[in-house]
Formats: structure tokens, sequence, C-alpha cells
């Protein structure tokens, strides 16, 4: 019987302590596409398996890199991280990647993992 109930204390004990952790990922596709004909978006995956998808900027427009374009999407994105820093979401991972079929149309893809205690 001791041995029943030491063992189950320290299960529960074990469980208690266990460190529970949420995920959820953000990945952002930005087109490089001239004259601004490609689709830029933002991909939020909550912890629950829900996407939300935002329209982003295109890196070109009709006449070239749009800097304005960069400077928005940079703002998104900061935005978005900083308002699930103030939630508790800590940026566990980020990864990028860039594609490009030929030499004149791509993506740049980057993701973000985060994390944060239950």
């Amino acid at each position: 019987m001791k041995k029943l109930v030491l063992t189950l204390s320290c299960l529960i004990g074990i469980n208690y302590f266990a460190d529970a952790q949420k995920y959820m990922q953000i990945s952002t596709v930005e087109s490089v596409v001239p004259g601004g004909l490609g689709r830029s978006r933002m991909i939020t995956t909550d912890e629950k398996g829900n996407v939300k998808e935002e329209k982003m900027e295109n890196f070109f427009s009709m006449v070239g890199i749009n800097f304005g374009n960069i400077n928005s999407n940079d703002q998104m994105i900061t935005k978005k991280l900083n308002e699930l820093a103030v939630q508790g979401w800590e940026v566990v991972s980020v990864n990028s990647g860039v594609y490009s079929a030929d030499k004149s149309t791509g993506i740049f893809i980057t993701r973000y993992l985060l994390k944060k205690e239950d």
C-alpha cells in the first residue's frame, strides 16, 4: 500500500511540474514577381490548428523593387511578433528560404516557430 501511495504521489508530482507548452507558426511568403503581379501573405497557424491569412505587399511594383512595400511588410511582421510577445509567446526558431523556377520570378519564405508555456 505504501508503494502504491508513493508511486501515485510521484506520478502526480511529475505531472504537476511537467512543462506543458503550446506551439504556433507564422509563415511569411513574399512574392518576387516583376510588376507587382505576385501574391504575398502572412499565414498564422495557432496552437489549435486554426489558420489566418493576411495580405502583404509585393517586393516589386511596376517600376522595380518597392522599398516602401518592404518597409510595410517589415512593420507588419514586427507588429505581429510584438503582439504575440505581449501574450507570452516566444520565438524559438526562424527559417528562411528562396525559391525561383527561373531568374525572373520566385518567392521568399520565412517561418517563425513560437512557443508559450501552458
